[in-house]
């Protein structure tokens, strides 16, 4: 494989997790484990180093939880894609990471052959959450925050075009770029145009926060 490789950090307290990961990655060939890290503290210190261009971090974690460590991370300058790793599709974890910014997450027990897809999918800033988990894990926890959160979440999309209130609904439902090419009638470049912007507009890291953004909004109510 051509190109230069994906350079990754892993970071969870089990390591035959690590080892794992590290050689699925490796034996699939475009990517480079830069470092592992037994638990979030180490991983944070690594992130900020080595600068990896994809973090996976463990939730559940030994002097500082995977939670604490993803927020730190993406709190450096110029942060790495970040994803979570779980044993639970829904999680309220999981739930806050992704809100936090990490880009999705990665099950524990997933297929080697997908887990290069998923990592691959992350560095590149397209990663999306399948709809049935989307729908999972919002409605069980976006729900409970609706109240205090649905006001702020209205502010923030009032000022959105028709079309960029239609691709945040989209996104919303987990789609992936292929898919909301045709349902727009558009290129999958002229997609990524316009997720690109929504996202500036509406200051957001990547489709998963907009996704969580769209169902606190009420959007895919409409």
């Amino acid at each position: 494989m051509t190109g230069t490789p994906i350079r990754v950090l892993l970071v969870d307290d089990e390591e035959l997790v690590r080892f794992g990961l590290r050689t699925v990655l490796e034996s699939t060939g475009g990517f480079e484990v830069v470092a592992e890290a037994a638990n979030g503290a180490e991983g944070v210190r690594a992130a900020e180093q080595l600068r990896p261009d994809v973090v996976l971090v463990d939730i559940r974690m030994p002097m500082m939880d995977g939670l604490t460590a993803t927020r730190r991370i993406l709190a450096l300058p110029h942060p790495p894609q970040v994803a979570v790793l779980t044993t639970f599709h829904v999680d309220e974890y999981v739930y806050a990471a992704l809100a936090a910014g990490a880009a999705g997450f990665l099950l524990k027990d997933t297929p080697p052959r997908e887990i290069a897809a998923a990592v691959r999918a992350v560095a590149d800033g397209t990663a999306t959450l399948s709809p049935k988990v989307t729908a999972a894990l919002i409605e069980s926890y976006v729900d409970k925050r609706a109240a205090p959160r649905k006001a702020q979440a209205l502010r923030r999309v009032a000022g959105l075009s028709d079309r960029e209130r239609e691709v945040l609904q989209l996104l919303g439902s987990g789609g992936s770029n292929a898919e909301l090419a045709g349902r727009l009638f558009v290129s999958e470049a002229t997609v990524k145009t316009y997720v690109s912007r929504l996202l500036a507009k509406l200051d957001l890291a990547n489709r998963t926060q907009a996704a969580i953004l769209a169902h606190e909004a009420g959007l895919l109510e409409d």
